[in-house]
């Protein structure tokens, strides 16, 4: 499958794709933010891919193809995301809908649909066919075409009445999803993918105001909390002119860039009118009960989460800088993720001394931290000959908590060197204990 613009696709065909998006500069003439040099540590450090198409589609904010730490970063981003609005004290239920559905994109009013290559291939081969009536079948095919999801909202409100049955038609409940969507080409043609998280909440008429303010806290508190410096993530009101059909407020989250503040939620107080056209008008199914049957209203949520990502990788970038013993200044470049979404809690290495046994001994704490649940680096495994120094500063670009070294003491005594990301401080723990002290931190800071 091929996926198609159904407003260009039928001169796509006939011309080669142009780029549409604007990407930002990064070269070192006009780059006063540093952006080359993040998006080189992203691409280093194995959270982005290599490639200039890669990194160009994570700095706009959209799906790339992520390296390793980038893939868990997101997968823990999202996971976080999906405790805060399922275990709030709210009612909100998991929801998964098709990326595909089967509305049709039959007047082509901004959808994305989807064509078979081969169909769209047979047609244009005809020879017999004139200029008209080759318009005609594509167009046709395309009206055929199942439409691309651009966001969560449609899925939930079909999913509102079949719902109501948990909530014995009580109101508020809310309808939760994450997952891939795509947004429009801009005219390139080619569709963009985003990872996308939803919450749709139902409520009554006259407390959707205050619902839409609630939620909005909520999620402003839940960015700030992983954040190193809170006070780069905001909220702000759309303006008037920039409201949606059928909304009547938004608000949304954003972060401040180097290069500019960019939304990563937005919070729209929908009415009902999205609800009714949905289930054709007919307000008896429609009606809950919250003090006085009604029609709810709708308050949508919806995030980007791989600009999230890009947030957080440039909310936890610090460049340190410190004297050696030689008085010689050196930088240092540290991620500083929250604990929670570090992509590596701790990293094994191996210092001198009959190499065998201490691999071995790596093996087993590297199991132990697996049945544990917690990411491990295995430095061990490494070939060529590098400093300690060099270690460190290679983890601590990384982002990893803990660099942990199993040396011929630990063969003798049990005890190993424990290297913490954030204050440097070196302390010696005995291999018994390094598991559970891991365990106690990551959960402790999980709950500040």
């Amino acid at each position: 499958m091929l996926s198609y613009c159904v407003r260009s696709v039928l001169c796509r065909e006939t011309r080669a794709l142009q780029p549409s998006r604007r990407h930002r500069s990064t070269s070192s003439s006009d780059d006063p933010h540093g952006v080359s040099g993040f998006m080189q540590l992203c691409v280093d450090r194995h959270y982005v891919s290599p490639g200039q198409t890669h990194t160009e589609l994570f700095q706009c904010g959209m799906s790339c193809v992520y390296g390793p730490l980038g893939n868990e970063l997101r997968r823990n981003l999202l996971e976080q995301w999906w405790h805060s609005v399922t275990r709030s004290s709210a009612q909100v239920f998991g929801i998964n809908t098709l990326c595909r559905s089967e509305d049709t994109a039959a007047d082509g009013g901004g959808k994305l649909g989807i064509v078979e290559s081969s169909c769209l291939k047979h047609i244009i081969e005809k020879q017999d066919l004139s200029k008209e009536q080759l318009i005609q079948e594509i167009e046709t095919l395309i009206q055929r075409s199942r439409s691309l999801r651009t966001d969560f909202l449609q899925g939930a409100l079909e999913q509102f009445v079949p719902s109501l049955d948990l909530v014995n038609r009580k109101l508020p409940f809310g309808l939760a999803q994450f997952g891939p969507c795509f947004l429009p080409s801009g005219g390139s043609g080619c569709p963009a993918e985003v990872t996308r998280t939803s919450l749709t909440w139902f409520c009554s008429p006259r407390t959707s105001s205050q619902w839409l303010d609630h939620w909005a806290q909520q999620r402003l508190k839940w960015w700030r909390k992983f954040a190193l410096s809170p006070s780069d993530f905001s909220s702000t009101d759309v303006p008037a002119e920039e409201l949606e059909e059928a909304t009547s407020r938004g608000v949304r989250i954003v972060y401040s860039f180097p290069w500019g503040r960019e939304p990563l939620e937005t919070l729209w107080s929908r009415g009902h009118t999205e609800l009714l056209q949905t289930h054709k008008g007919v307000h008896s199914k429609l009606q809950c009960r919250d003090g006085r049957k009604s029609v709810p209203h709708v308050v949508s949520v919806t995030g980007n989460m791989d600009r999230g990502v890009m947030a957080f990788l440039s909310n936890s970038l610090q460049q340190l800088k410190k004297e050696d013993s030689n008085q010689k200044l050196l930088r240092r470049k540290v991620l500083k993720l929250h604990p929670v979404l570090a992509p590596v809690k701790v990293a094994l290495d191996i210092g001198r001394g009959a190499n065998m046994e201490l691999r071995q001994v790596c093996e087993g704490l590297q199991q132990e931290f697996m049945e544990a649940k917690i990411s491990a680096w295995p430095g061990y495994l490494e070939t060529l000959p590098t400093s300690m120094e060099q270690l460190n500063a290679k983890y601590d670009e990384m982002g990893v908590l803990f660099a942990v070294v199993v040396s011929e003491n630990t063969l003798e005594s049990g005890l190993l060197q424990v290297r913490s990301r954030d204050t440097t401080i070196r302390e010696t723990k005995h291999i018994s204990e390094i598991k559970n002290f891991l365990s106690r931190y990551i959960s402790a800071a999980d709950k500040l």
